[in-house]
């Protein structure tokens, strides 16, 4: 089976606008139409409550006519129009949808953050892990949905394989990220989020980018958009991630990134596994 993931940094602006970046986005959801995968996640939607408009949901299905779509927005008392996750899959397939919660702090979980599908053989998840913030003032509360989103992980893993994919929000060793000296009090590569990651690891699960490629340096998934030359300096972090059940790891044939063009911001990820 083949997989993509994808930050995409708002689906309606993707879709619907006209503005350059818009245009950008276009070109990388083209890549992701050609190499026509069985499932596609998608995390930042940022849909609001009501979820796709008739315009959005057209422009959708014009791109991926043969796909089933399953989604959760941002619902109070978290705010509008924030996050959300999205799975798209082959029509040929069957699924049953979990919007999970996981126990998490603050709105966390009302953020549409986390979806959970039952392929029947084998749990699939998308999640769009939250990021600690600016000053790092929500570390603390990273911390506990780190911990609560491994145990839930950990749990469906207990009953079948799954296949876990999203953007982390972390770099998880110094080789994942271009500039590791300066970035040690960042957001997304504090000590206590990387710990948060190996304890996810430590569950039963493995990084399938580096078990199928080894430490291959500079190879990242985002780009800073405030730094206009992040891109073009390959100054990235490696912050999206396929984790595999580690018993299914052997069955992983591809793993890696896909070319995101000029755009900045994330680039998706594609994963291919014998299930």
């Amino acid at each position: 089976m083949k997989f993509i993931s994808w930050n995409i940094d708002s689906l309606n602006a993707a879709l619907t606008s006209d503005s350059a970046r818009a245009v950008l986005s276009r070109k990388v959801l083209d890549t992701i139409k050609a190499e026509d995968a069985d499932v596609i996640a998608i995390q930042e939607t940022k849909l609001p409550v009501a979820g796709m408009s008739a315009k959005l949901q057209a422009a959708l299905e014009q791109y991926f006519p043969e796909y089933k779509a399953e989604y959760v927005c941002s619902q109070p008392p978290a705010k509008k129009g924030y996050a959300g996750t999205m799975v798209l899959y082959k029509n040929n397939l069957s699924a049953s949808c979990e919007a999970a919660k996981i126990g998490a702090p603050d709105t966390m979980d009302d953020e549409g953050r986390l979806l959970a599908l039952d392929f029947g053989s084998f749990y699939f998840v998308n999640v769009y892990t939250p990021n600690a913030g600016d000053g790092l003032k929500r570390l603390s509360d990273r911390q506990k949905w780190d911990l609560a989103y491994a145990e839930f992980l950990s749990g469906l893993d207990a009953k079948k394989p799954v296949v876990a994919c999203g953007d982390f929000n972390v770099a998880h060793e110094e080789i994942d990220l271009a500039n590791p000296a300066g970035n040690h009090m960042s957001p997304g590569f504090t000590d206590e989020e990387r710990q948060g990651f190996t304890h996810l690891l430590s569950k039963g699960f493995t990084d399938t980018f580096r078990h199928v490629h080894g430490n291959v340096e500079k190879v990242y998934s985002w780009w800073a958009q405030r730094i206009k030359t992040s891109k073009i300096n390959n100054s990235g972090w490696r912050i999206d991630y396929f984790l595999v059940s580690d018993r299914i790891k052997d069955q992983v044939t591809k793993s890696e990134m896909l070319d995101s063009g000029e755009r900045q911001d994330h680039t998706p990820l594609i994963l291919e596994a014998d299930l």
